[in-house]
């Protein structure tokens, strides 16, 4: 976790909009949703006002950042333990939504004749998958492409003509990464 998603999550746990507490900390609010989002690092007196802003000690803080994890694992041995939904497909994140900020990627599950939704709302964003077991197809756009283990695909997200699906007759599990 970077010092900006640590202080948006406290922000936010304490319900607080950034405006009160840019203005308790006497900084701007556009300088404050910039730190919050890794765009520029705080001076050590303007930490120190933030800190005290969110009722927090400048040091207390730190060290829930020196604790935080950096290092996510999904064993092989996780896979067999996944259950699947009626919807035929599960999801198992790599790490916790807060720590998402550049990049997400999961383990995905996808039962034989199932596929799975295509995020939406985002522009110009790039996914990886990588079949690591079973079969896969990928339609996108006008292609459709079918993988087998080992396969990987680079591609930009496209929405309205997308879909991955398992066309095979065991479960697939595919690596899957995708820019936010």
């Amino acid at each position: 976790m970077n010092l900006g998603t640590l202080l948006r999550r406290i922000r936010k746990e304490k319900k607080l909009t950034l405006k009160a507490v840019a203005e308790k900390a006497g900084v701007s609010e556009g300088f404050l949703s910039q730190v919050e989002n890794s765009v520029k690092s705080p001076s050590l007196a303007s930490l120190k006002n933030i800190s005290a802003a969110l009722g927090l000690d400048t040091g207390e803080l730190l060290n829930q950042l020196k604790n935080s994890e950096g290092l996510f694992l999904i064993q092989k041995s996780e896979w067999d333990e996944v259950d699947l939904p009626h919807t035929g497909f599960a999801t198992r994140r790599f790490c916790p939504p807060d720590e998402r900020t550049a990049i997400d990627s999961a383990l995905l599950f996808i039962e034989p004749g199932k596929a799975i939704p295509v995020r939406k709302g985002l522009k110009n964003v790039q996914e990886v998958l990588c079949l690591l077991q079973g079969s896969l197809e990928l339609v996108h756009g006008e292609k459709v492409i079918r993988m087998v283990p080992g396969d990987a695909a680079h591609f930009w997200s496209d929405p309205e003509r997308q879909l991955v699906s398992n066309p095979g007759e065991e479960l697939a599990v595919v690596l899957w990464v995708g820019t936010m």
